[in-house]
């Protein structure tokens, strides 16, 4: 069945080449025809996935299957070898998943009315484009698991970059294309060394064959090349991890990326990263490895600790969202760190379960902002339980997962690798590592902290909410705005309203959903229903309300799109956190193999 992994990276990409020739549809018509075409291709490409993990024999999970390996350029005796094993199975299975909800959650709505296709935005918001860039994407993410030939491997880790930057740069929020430049080249840099690295590591073995050399363990090269190649490799996979201090393209990508553009991010991209840790410079540089181990747990902590202080310090959801990343990828790195089969297994389970929990916050993060026209912490204003119940609840259940609640997946990665810190493999100092672990023990203190500090002050309390000068346009019009392609802000009428467009009116207590709307006069609010403050003109509009502001209908909760995309996470996580067997009993045998295990 060598055919299937053929097929996993062709159906995209013959989905994404059938986009470039023009269409006879236009119109509703033809962005119907566009919404299926992206539901039936990433739904193919599932389907794909799950028949090779059907297909599968669990019982020789250390051994690449369904190999293929074909002359792809004789002369430099490069191969376009593929296979799968039980580490890229789970990353494959995660990738198409998340690829097909993010279609699901696209494509909303009735096919002929507005969608998250097809909404207004001048100049077009260019749904075609979009399709063709997340099937390209989707290609080179999956092409990375696959990889067996480390140049086709650092190909298709690139092929990623310029789909992920249109994504940010094209559909993004106010500053996208400053988030989008930052985000370029940070990682392309990061890929000049890692190149550097493989370069290295071809001139003193003579082959790119990954099973060979991950066979080979450093044969044929001295402790000290070893020491090189890890720490060039180490670095071109610590920019896409993201690992301190080479972090700071991602808060900014994530709060400017459109909805699916921050979950395939969190998902899929990052762990290409770890995956690169855990497939190269580990099992084919071990004297590396264990040179450079305590260097890569220091960083790791001190990952796990900053990433939660600065999550302490963020006002914005997504911002917010997007630190507590590099709080748990640094989970991941002290698990690789310890070299030892309880702390690698860990990391691999973490960034599996970081995958569908941090899908879901920035799903359920997207949703808001698409609701309220905001991300802002005090601006959401509080009270979503009230006025949003099941939202707040998905919210809730996100965020406890990712805390590291017993019984949901973000618990069984970050236990692992504190366990595998507790006792590094030998050569390696245990009190250090027992110092790694007590930082890291503190780090988990620390996430609670801030989501519950979110929480509190997002879904429970009094609820206020900020209304800005375009939703108080489209209330005396008579309804509320509808938004873009991405539901971001700023995707009314193309852009976000300005500063000085907003105007700011005191708290003033409103009725339930029966209130009738404000007095006003030449367009001024009367002072019965509320008045101007002057010491926060320029900021918003802020109401008080038990249900919705007077003469705004109510916001939408959960909607059947949403739970169609959604759904499946959440019972991932719910099954990944009370049955954790069944993701080790794949990992295990593959990880005792790479680390050189009994």
């Amino acid at each position: 069945m060598s055919w299937v992994l053929i097929a996993l990276l062709g159906v995209p990409l013959a989905g994404a080449a059938a986009l470039l020739a023009p269409s006879g549809a236009d119109g509703t018509a033809g962005k119907r025809l566009l919404r299926v075409h992206g539901l039936v291709v990433s739904g193919l490409t599932f389907a794909l996935s799950v028949l090779l993990a059907a297909a599968f024999d669990y019982g020789n999970a250390a051994r690449p299957q369904f190999v293929t390996d074909l002359a792809w350029i004789p002369g430099l005796d490069l191969r376009f070898h593929l296979g799968v094993d039980g580490i890229s199975l789970p990353l494959v299975v995660l990738t198409t998943l998340l690829t097909f909800l993010c279609f699901v959650y696209l494509c909303r709505g009735r096919a002929d009315g507005p969608g998250q296709l097809l909404g207004p935005r001048p100049g077009g918001n260019r749904p075609r484009a979009l399709v063709f860039t997340l099937l390209i994407l989707e290609v080179g993410m999956i092409g990375t698991f696959l990889a067996l030939d480390l140049l086709l491997f650092f190909v298709f880790f690139e092929v990623v970059l310029i789909p992920m930057y249109f994504v940010i740069a094209i559909w993004g929020g106010r500053a996208r294309r400053a988030a989008a430049i930052k985000f370029i080249l940070y990682t392309l840099l990061g890929s000049v060394v890692l190149l550097l690295g493989l370069l290295l590591i071809w001139s003193q073995t003579g082959t790119l064959d990954m099973t060979a050399l991950a066979r080979a363990r450093g044969t044929g090269m001295s402790p000290s090349v070893q020491i090189l190649s890890f720490l060039a490799v180490g670095i071109g996979f610590a920019v896409k991890t993201p690992m301190w201090p080479l972090h700071t393209w991602l808060p900014d990508a994530h709060t400017e990326a459109p909805t699916v553009g921050s979950v395939l991010l969190a998902g899929v991209l990052l762990k290409m990263g770890t995956y690169g840790f855990v497939r190269v410079a580990i099992p084919i540089l071990p004297d590396g490895a264990a040179a450079m181990a305590p260097w890569l747990g220091a960083f790791a902590v001190i990952g796990i600790v900053y990433g939660s202080l600065a999550c302490l310090a963020q006002r914005d959801l997504k911002r917010m969202i997007a630190y507590s990343s590099v709080g748990h990828m640094g989970f991941v790195l002290l698990g690789f760190a310890t070299l030892t089969p309880a702390g690698v297994n860990g990391a691999l389970f973490g960034n599996i379960a970081h995958g569908l929990i941090t899908a879901l916050l920035f799903f359920v993060a997207g949703a808001i902002k698409e609701r309220y026209g905001t991300s802002d912490i005090p601006a959401l204003g509080g009270g979503m339980l009230t006025r949003l119940p099941h939202l707040a609840s998905l919210l809730t259940f996100a965020c406890v997962a990712s805390l590291g609640l017993p019984g949901l997946a973000g618990f069984w990665g970050e236990m692992l690798a504190l366990l595998g810190a507790f006792e590094p493999a030998a050569g390696l100092s245990r009190p250090l590592y027992l110092v790694f672990m007590a930082l890291g023990g503190l780090g988990t203190v620390l996430t609670a902290a801030y989501f519950l500090l979110m929480l509190s002050r997002v879904t429970h309390g009094r609820s206020t909410e900020t209304v800005h000068v375009p939703v108080l346009a489209a209330v005396t019009a008579g309804g509320l705005p509808s938004t873009g392609p991405t539901g971001e802000e700023g995707d009314y009428e193309g852009r976000a309203p300005e500063a000085g467009e907003r105007k700011s009116l005191s708290e003033a207590p409103v009725g339930g959903g029966d209130a009738s709307p404000p007095a006003a006069t030449s367009g001024t609010p009367s002072s019965a229903t509320s008045e101007t403050s002057p010491t926060t003109t320029g900021t918003a509009s802020r109401v008080t309300s038990g249900a919705t502001s007077a003469g705004r209908p109510r916001m939408p909760d959960v909607m059947g799109y949403e739970l169609a995309a959604w759904v499946p996470l959440i019972a991932l996580i719910l099954l990944f956190g009370l049955w954790p067997k069944a993701l080790l009993l794949l990992t295990d045998p593959v990880v005792r193999t790479l680390v050189g295990a009994p």
